[in-house]
């Protein structure tokens, strides 16, 4: 009341209203975005303003290209998002496992408990899920050499519950060998250095691994071989383009000479550079049949291309920045600013340098290189759906292969975990909790088990007696996950269906934090200067 006198514009949602839009809220987003969890997940389609059309299973995409109109949904939006932005995956995890807290709440809050009792619980519930994670674990030792079968097994997990079948498991192989490619022992891994280019061109099942580089622009001069091998290359950041001086200068000719003399001046410079960069080519491509590449990040006019292909080198001009950083990993040599004081010692080494050209666009492969240290997925689709629903899902399967490589941990998954962790809290943490608490650590535990029923209800089964197998097996002391196929209770172990550690460990720290928040909201003030009801 007193805020009303301070000013008569303001809304405010008192107690149980507040709540109950809160609680609303996280309902209505949980139920969005419930059918993509799991590989047997449906698709939404996004379309925009002007009828572009979006395809997506991934929980991330939506929740940043979904317009959310409520205050609630949209901090739900933003946990959800920073889960992603931290571990890579576990958004819709997120959304539906706050969705359900806020759920089992309201059964407890709607009978008269007060919500700051609950949070109590949750907060012990949190703290022991978390201990009993570290025990759940499985531990994995990646030295020089990583085992590659829990690596793609950790990424086929992630793929199936973005694409089909097939291409998942074509992609696994891909994706954990661009990050083994990357990897340097002790040293933290730069997904950066994997990159991910797309064509527009034949099926989803012809994306690729290329051990090398793919460059989205070709050379510029038509008497340029399309096709080179054993290429020496030559990575550098000269302007070989005729260039005005510094200053604003002005000349004064008194005769036609004296321009000519000028113009020549001006070229001079260029083509000494030119010239330096052929006498290297001579000198490491005499008495053999080896070519010259040139790739080049500033710019190369046409008659320093000219002078180039009559030496028979091939020249790349205007190469994007970050591919400088990543011709040097995967070829080796070094890349140089000056043409000064070359030798043959900064020069990196491809077996085979060719131009593909698709439509109007042109791609410069850089293949067979020795040892390298940066690759690149090719991605390829018959269109720009394909293409990026391909682009997010290597995307999550590169982070998931990156996270088990740092954390040297799984998870088993196939809603194991969360039917062990509910096992636990109900059977051993309740017990030693006192008083009303006891509410909030049974509600988290019942929250858990949102993920399993999920699982089985987008796969068309009784959610009641998968729940009722998962709880009998678990009790037998056997830890077991959900067939999606039969309904049957699987040993996850040997289906190889595992989870990252560092994505379950985020959910169940960020979760309860934010549902806590939303529950202990009492009212709702839209009195804020923006915000003001228009007059």
């Amino acid at each position: 009341m007193s805020l009303r006198v301070l000013n008569p514009n303001a809304e405010v949602l008192n107690k149980s209203h507040a709540l109950h839009m809160n609680i609303n809220a996280a309902k209505g987003l949980q139920d969005v975005l419930k059918t993509n969890l799991g590989p047997k997940g449906t698709i939404k389609m996004l379309v925009g303003g002007s009828g572009d059309i979006k395809l997506t299973k991934d929980g991330n995409t939506l929740l940043k290209e979904m317009q959310i109109q409520s205050p609630t949904a949209i901090m739900i939006a933003r946990t959800a998002v920073a889960q992603d932005d931290t571990s890579g995956d576990g958004t819709t995890s997120t959304v539906i496992f706050i969705g359900e807290l806020m759920k089992q709440s309201e059964r407890y809050i709607d009978e008269g408990m007060h919500p700051r009792v609950l949070v109590d619980g949750f907060e012990i519930a949190k703290r022991a899920t978390l201990q009993f994670l570290e025990k759940f674990k499985t531990p994995v030792v990646m030295g020089k050499e990583p085992d590659r079968e829990i690596l793609k097994m950790v990424a086929r997990t992630t793929l199936r519950t973005k694409l089909y079948e097939a291409l998942a498991d074509q992609l696994t192989d891909i994706v954990v060998n661009a990050v083994l490619c990357i990897r340097k022992v002790d040293e933290p891994i730069d997904l950066f250095m994997v990159e991910i280019m797309h064509m527009r061109h034949k099926f989803d099942v012809d994306t690729g691994l290329v051990e090398g580089l793919v460059l989205d622009h070709g050379s510029r001069h038509p008497d340029m071989k399309r096709r080179a091998e054993n290429c020496h290359i030559l990575t550098c950041n000269v302007s070989l383009e005729y260039e005005k001086s510094e200053i604003n200068a002005g000349f004064f000719y008194s005769n036609a000479e004296q321009r000519e003399a000028m113009v020549s001046a001006e070229r001079r410079s260029v083509d000494e550079r030119v010239q330096k960069i052929i006498e290297l080519k001579n000198k490491v491509c005499a008495g053999n049949d080896n070519s010259f590449v040139v790739i080049n990040q500033k710019g190369i006019d046409p008659p320093s291309l000219d002078l180039l292909a009559r030496a028979g080198i091939i020249a790349l001009r205007r190469a994007k920045r970050r591919n400088m950083e990543r011709l040097v990993l995967a070829c080796g040599g070094e890349a140089v600013n000056s043409v000064d004081d070359l030798t043959p010692d900064c020069l990196g080494w491809a077996g085979l340098v060719y131009e593909h050209i698709l439509g109007e666009e042109k791609y410069t492969f850089v293949e067979n290189v020795k040892n390298p240290q940066s690759c690149t997925i090719l991605i390829k689709g018959p269109n720009d759906h394909t293409i990026a629903q391909i682009k997010d899902a290597i995307r999550d399967g590169l982070r998931a292969v990156k996270n088990t490589l740092e954390d040297e941990a799984v998870v088993l998954g196939a809603g194991a975990f969360e039917v062990a962790a509910r096992q636990y809290l109900v059977n051993e943490v309740k017990k030693t909790v006192q008083g009303r608490a006891q509410l909030g650590v049974q509600a988290f535990a019942d929250a858990l088990l949102v993920v399993p029923k999920t699982l089985a209800e987008n796969s068309g089964l009784d959610t009641q007696d998968v729940i009722i197998q998962l709880e009998g097996e678990h009790d037998k002391g056997n830890v077991v996950g959900l067939n999606l196929q039969t309904g049957e209770p699987i040993d996850p172990q040997m289906e190889g269906i595992y989870d990252n550690y560092s994505v379950k460990r985020q959910i169940i720290n960020s979760v309860p934090v934010i549902a806590a928040q939303l529950l202990l909201v009492d009212e709702v003030i839209r009195a804020g200067r923006n915000m003001r009801k228009p007059s």
